[in-house]
């Protein structure tokens, strides 16, 4: 059964698991040095922009950890959402590999905006103090909000006129684009984004995600600090052919506007009957329900606890959401009554 837990619950796409047949003949050339490989680190190109560069990965933490890592130097800091992935999510990876300290600001919406930032960027203790090095923000957000194109660079500009970089931590980059319908260059180089992870699993691939610098010049030693972080793979004409089915033609549009409509339609056939926490943009709603009904509802079809405290749930629709999925679910909500805000 279909469910509502997490993009990443949902199957691969067919059009990848062909990809992943054709790549399956023969030998090829290992850590990257095949023509799959080779051919998909021009598709990034051309998505991003002559200048970018990628480094498949196995995963979104390691894709975090080793684009930051290839831009900071233990005693620098990145600040972050205290609702980022960063933050709450990899189990202290980053303070681990990196050594850097995590500085967490209190977001608007799931989003950051200039003014919580920058107080954060002086250090008024000089030497004795971490130095500020990186602001990440996460696109989109944990909430499935979305950072326009003038938000971002606004934080982009913010960054840099600090000496900072600006890093997007992109697991679902591609439902953002198809929300605000513009191009990946158009979303992070165009308006100033330095280095990103652009994510595959919750967008139709099996695994693997990517290491982008966007900067010309940045990090020129990703490749080694993808090896010393135990995340580059032997075989990677496996990942590589399933990025290649992805980006060679709008396979990761689609994905992400299918998982967003199906968002979308489940906020609709909900109406005005349900609560919900946070605008629907991407993949993702966020509802209050009776804490009585949490179980019957997950009996239904499966999803997240959210916030225990006020009882927000958190259903969340993938490529492969169907219709039916989500007509049946919406029925079994309002059957139960539907939820006012007086929840």
């Amino acid at each position: 059964m279909r469910h509502f837990l997490s993009d990443n619950s949902a199957a691969v796409h067919p059009e990848v698991m062909a990809a992943l047949t054709r790549a399956n003949h023969e030998h090829a050339a290992a850590y990257g040095d095949d023509a799959v490989t080779g051919r998909v680190l021009a598709l990034f190109q051309r998505h991003f922009g002559e200048h970018a560069r990628a480094q498949l990965v196995f995963g979104g933490t390691g894709a975090n950890v080793v684009g930051l890592a290839a831009v900071m130097q233990p005693f620098e800091a990145i600040v972050c959402s205290a609702n980022s992935h960063l933050w709450m999510d990899e189990c202290g990876a980053p303070e681990r590999f990196l050594g850097s300290k995590l500085i967490a600001v209190a977001p608007t919406s799931g989003k950051l905006r200039p003014e919580d930032i920058e107080p954060h960027l002086r250090c008024h203790t000089g030497v004795h103090g971490v130095r500020p090095k990186v602001v990440s923000i996460t696109q989109a957000t944990e909430w499935g909000t979305v950072y326009s194109v003038e938000e971002t660079r606004a934080l982009a500009e913010m960054a840099h006129d600090a000496g900072l970089l600006l890093h997007v931590d992109g697991a679902r980059l591609a439902n953002a684009a198809a929300h605000l319908d513009c191009s990946l260059r158009a979303l992070t180089t165009d308006a100033g984004v330095d280095l990103l992870s652009f994510g595959g699993a919750k967008n139709g691939l099996m695994f693997g995600e990517a290491v982008v610098i966007l900067a010309e010049g940045l990090a020129p030693d990703l490749d080694r600090c993808c090896k010393q972080a135990m995340q580059l793979a032997s075989k990677m004409r496996f990942m590589a052919a399933q990025f290649e089915a992805l980006l060679t033609g709008d396979l990761w549009l689609r994905n992400a506007r299918r998982a967003n409509a199906m968002a979308q339609r489940l906020a609709e056939a909900l109406g005005t009957g349900v609560e919900l926490a946070a605008p629907v943009q991407t993949n993702v709603l966020f509802a209050r329900v009776r804490p009585e009904d949490v179980a019957p509802l997950q009996a239904e079809r499966a999803f997240y606890m959210w916030d225990p405290a006020d009882t927000t749930v958190r259903w969340m629709t993938a490529w492969d959401t169907e219709e039916a999925d989500v007509d049946a679910f919406a029925a079994a909500v309002l059957a139960r009554g539907g939820y006012s805000t007086s929840v």
